[in-house]
């Protein structure tokens, strides 16, 4: 019984962490591609032209994660509180697509609206598009994407700087926002850093 209910916690304690930080598998930076996206709830749909000159946060998520529910989505409410200023101010933008690759039938736009609800997410979110009879998303595979959660950061000129799967060093991160907020909208910034790949 001991044994049994050691392995229970152990699978317990599993599901709710993060998978470790990976980096991207898409080198970065690069040019960020837009989403392709069937519906927006909270909000206007946009795209990362009308977004030119904010930095983004981009959150993949499925509602069924449970490193979104444990890390990511903690960590993004955490950020617009730390960063209301600047959003109030048009300078941050945080979007979040929920990104569905498994359980399609449960993770549907229904049960994501009900979960936004619960969760207090008032921010822009996108549904991920799906390509007839691909169970992989659209955007995801733009992206390149590993999976959920997995967070981006795009800079002013459109350039992904920061693309993590997993959990990441939040405080390397934050640092990173501030670095990005802080740089002019330089539009041959995007020039330059491309120009390193």
């Amino acid at each position: 019984m001991r044994l049994f209910i050691g392995a229970f916690l152990l699978l317990a304690l599993c599901a709710i962490q993060p998978a470790a930080a990976r980096p991207s598998q898409m080198p970065v930076p690069r040019p960020a591609p837009d989403w392709i996206i069937s519906e927006w709830v909270n909000g206007e749909a946009t795209t990362l032209q009308d977004l030119r000159g904010k930095v983004v946060i981009v959150d993949f998520f499925q509602l069924w994660c449970p490193g979104c529910n444990a890390f990511s989505i903690p960590l993004l409410k955490q950020w617009e509180r730390t960063f209301a200023k600047e959003i109030a101010a048009g300078k941050l933008e945080v979007i979040s697509i929920h990104t569905v690759f498994e359980g399609h039938d449960y993770q549907n736009p229904d049960k994501l609206k009900k979960f936004l609800k619960r969760k207090k997410i008032h921010h822009l979110v996108g549904i991920d598009r799906h390509a007839p009879g691909d169970r992989v998303p659209r955007t995801m595979r733009l992206f390149g994407t590993m999976g959920t959660p997995e967070m981006a950061f795009i800079d002013k000129t459109g350039m992904i700087r920061f693309q993590e799967f997993g959990g990441f060093n939040v405080e390397r991160a934050e640092r990173m926002l501030r670095e990005m907020l802080r740089e002019a909208p330089n539009p041959n910034r995007r020039k330059q850093l491309g120009a390193r790949n």
